[in-house]
């Protein structure tokens, strides 16, 4: 482990822009803008990694920030394309066989590259926002057109549960990501 940040690494990780969320705005503004703030933070986590550090776990754990960024693609097209608007999973989504192996996101992305990694992640924040944008105005009460099948997800989802969840899934996940980082390149602070 280099415990020193290149030039390279802290010059990719400033062109990824991160806007604090408000400290008063209303409610849509401000749940859209912290997890907007948190998508930043893991692209900034990732960004100027080679692929073996983007496959590098923290021992005795076995996640590592490429199995994170797939992961919350995954994450993003599940609750606001297949749940919220009740569309049909997008590849590579579409092909799984969850049942034969249920961390499918996480696995294989050890053998993707950074790029395919960086694409699908983006592609899915773009398609997420995109949604959002369209089904926003309707409100926050709004209910899922495809309902959880995961305990604990049963009954009456609404587009806001969606947000403060994305919220903590994504805050969840910085937190993993910023102990990743720090001990692949001493990294901390992004």
């Amino acid at each position: 482990m280099s415990t020193e940040i290149s030039p390279e690494s802290r010059a990719e990780i400033d062109r990824i822009a991160r806007t604090d969320p408000p400290a008063a705005a209303d409610e849509v503004t401000m749940l859209r803008s912290f997890v907007d703030f948190y998508r930043a933070t893991i692209r900034r986590q990732c960004a100027g990694l080679t692929a073996e550090q983007l496959r590098t776990p923290h021992p005795p754990s076995t996640m590592t920030l490429a199995g994170m960024l797939k992961h919350l693609a995954y994450v993003e097209d599940e609750w606001f394309s297949v749940r919220l608007r009740g569309s049909r999973p997008a590849p590579p989504w579409d092909t799984v066989d969850w049942s034969a192996d249920r961390d499918w996101d996480w696995n294989s992305a050890l053998t993707d590259t950074p790029e395919q990694l960086v694409a699908l992640f983006d592609d899915a924040v773009a398609a997420s926002e995109r949604i959002l944008d369209e089904v926003v105005g309707a409100g926050l009460d709004q209910e899922v057109a495809r309902p959880s099948g995961h305990a604990g997800h049963a009954g009456r989802i609404t587009l806001r549960w969606i947000l403060v969840h994305m919220v903590e899934e994504y805050s969840r996940h910085a937190g993993h990501a910023d102990l990743l980082r720090e001990a692949l390149d001493g990294a901390t602070d992004l």
